[in-house]
């Protein structure tokens, strides 16, 4: 997706809930955030279409859209900018915290920062206040919390996004990419290392970039900046013949590269960023493969190097061969405008097999999450269209789908004579986040154990930055799941990243299975998988693990369903 894309929808969505906190009529900040997921999600740039093509973009936002292309913002935001106190939008960027509230607590008791409002519910000057009963406050302070861990850091989709753009930016390196906890594919990053191999130049065309809004440092070897998305960005230029050394230093993690240099200590030898050292003579640098194998290791993955038992698997040669992305062979969970999507059915159908999948499922919601609007009529009409679909292509297997609510008490939509029909049955939690640990582990058991339920969809449910995993025992689950054969989703959307790689190596460790999947709602959300194989890397999965890496027949079989 061309960036501007998601310019234009970041300042809509802006809009949406600056004129939301101004009091504006519901409907029409439904009608601004279904724009905001149409802008984001269309396949092409905005610059080269007539606005008004997008789909779920009326007259009156195509000419805000418009203008934003032309300036950069648009007249009905600038005076909504100057309208709502910076306090109240800073209110607004906690989790729990809703835009009424917000400019409540601002009006009336003087608060305009996390800082003072944590201040204000220790000191009891809320309580009583209406609408702020004991559970909100709480949920205030568990949101502030939440918020503060964040420490600024943003999520892969960002990160990776901003780093392809400063790579692309620097078109005179001889050799560039990107290190540290990016390339390691750490769900959140706090900022991005750039590595290349080029002229002293590059950082004068760096500095000069229009996304940098700061300049923290500058130098011939490092330059630090700013950049409009708020992440801090370091660019390193490095000398060829180091490159392996350098490339190893600064993607970490700290504790990986200290077990590894104090294997090189105890040989004698020394490892920096410019290479293996015997005293003066460089026993290894150029690349990554040559310093392992000097170490007596197996080359080790970006997304193993945490200190978790790589070095030790390496020094035995007992590395997994870690699931790729070129390994997937279709996509399980993915949604069309039937319900929450974007796109028609005919088209995400086309654009997965533009990706050369063999099987392919629509699992669009089920009733009981209400706002859809979604019926088994509805239902059992997308499935003759689906089977209508199918003859256009032969290579690749259709799989009408479902993604089901699992309510407090464990059950899901419809009954299992219904459910048999559908082809994968994908069931997710999507209310009451906060039940106790008791009772969410309850919750998902009851789902693994009914046997019209395939995968549990975004099993932390959590969204990065705004929703915290819910409390469940974990270990209790993926024992249910392993015992019933359910899989476990991997939901490659970079804001939810879930399961996270810590808990799903936990599931593997039970037996778990497990799927990667774009939870697509656009077209241009089918790239999402790229997110989710990294997870999957850093919890050392297999292909074997990964049941959409299997072929056809033995997914089917998975499925209970006939070749």
């Amino acid at each position: 997706m061309a960036r501007v894309n998601d310019e234009a929808a970041e300042a809509l969505q802006e809009y949406a809930e600056l004129f939301a906190l101004t009091g504006g009529d519901a409907f029409r900040v439904r009608s601004y955030q279904k724009a905001v997921k149409a802008i984001a999600g269309y396949p092409h740039d905005l610059r080269q279409v007539n606005v008004r093509e997008v789909p779920g973009v009326g007259e009156a936002i195509a000419k805000k859209i418009e203008e934003f292309l032309e300036r950069g913002s648009f007249r009905q935001l600038d005076a909504l900018r100057e309208q709502v106190p910076d306090g109240v939008r800073r209110l607004t960027k906690i989790p729990t915290l809703g835009p009424k509230t917000a400019l409540m607590l601002y009006t009336d008791h003087g608060i305009d920062s996390a800082d003072s409002l944590a201040e204000a519910i220790g000191a009891g000057r809320l309580k009583g206040v209406r609408g702020l009963g004991p559970k909100t406050l709480d949920n205030l302070l568990k949101g502030i919390e939440q918020m503060r861990a964040s420490g600024g850091r943003v999520h892969l989709g960002v990160a990776l996004g901003l780093a392809e753009q400063v790579i692309a930016s620097l078109p005179g390196a001889e050799r560039i990419t990107y290190a540290g906890s990016l390339r390691r594919f750490r769900e959140t990053v706090g900022d991005i290392d750039v590595l290349a191999v080029g002229p002293v130049e590059l950082m004068e065309v760096f500095r000069a970039q229009p996304y940098v809004t700061e300049i923290v440092a500058a130098g011939d070897k490092k330059t630090s900046v700013r950049t409009d998305k708020g992440v801090q960005v370091d660019l390193r230029v490095v000398p060829a013949e180091s490159w392996g050394a350098a490339l190893i230093y600064f993607t970490g993690s700290k504790e990986h590269n200290v077990r590894i240099r104090e294997m090189a200590v105890k040989k004698g030898w020394k490892l920096s960023e410019y290479g293996l050292f015997e005293g003066e003579r460089v026993i290894a640098a150029a690349t990554e493969e040559e310093i392992y194998a000097a170490l007596g290791m197996q080359w080790v993955h970006p997304a193993l190097r945490e200190d978790g038992g790589e070095v030790a698997a390496a020094l035995k040669g007992e590395l997994p061969a870690l699931v790729e992305l070129s390994d997937l062979k279709g996509d399980l969970h993915t949604h069309t405008d039937l319900t929450d999507g974007i796109a028609s059915l005919e088209d995400m159908v086309a654009a997965a097999a533009a990706r050369g999948y063999s099987y392919y499922a629509i699992t669009d919601h089920a009733p009981d999450l209400t706002m859809q609007r979604m019926t088994l009529d509805k239902a059992l009409e997308q499935r003759g269209q689906v089977e209508a679909l199918q003859s256009r292509y032969p290579a690749m297997r259709l799989l009408h789908g479902t993604e089901l609510n699992i309510a407090p008490d464990g059950s899901v939509d419809w009954p299992l004579e219904v459910l048999e029909g559908f082809d994968v049955r994908v069931a997710s939690v999507h209310s009451h986040f906060t039940q106790s640990r008791d009772e969410m582990t309850r919750r998902f058991i009851a789902a693994c154990e009914n046997p019209g339920v395939h995968i549990i969809g975004h099993p932390t449910t959590r969204k990065i930055g705004k929703r915290p995993v819910v409390d469940a025992d974990w270990a209790e689950v993926f024992k249910a799941a392993a015992r019933t054969g359910t899989a476990m989703e991997i939901d490659s959307f970079p804001d939810r990243a879930d399961l996270p790689s810590d808990l799903a190596r936990l599931a593997k460790h039970h037996g778990v299975r497990f799927s990667i999947d774009s939870d697509a709602h656009a077209v241009t959300h089918l790239e999402n998988p790229k997110f989710g194989v990294g997870i999957a890397q850093r919890a050392w999965l297999t292909p074997d693990d990964v049941i959409n890496t299997w072929p056809l027949e033995r997914l089917l079989h998975f499925l209970g369903r006939t070749p």
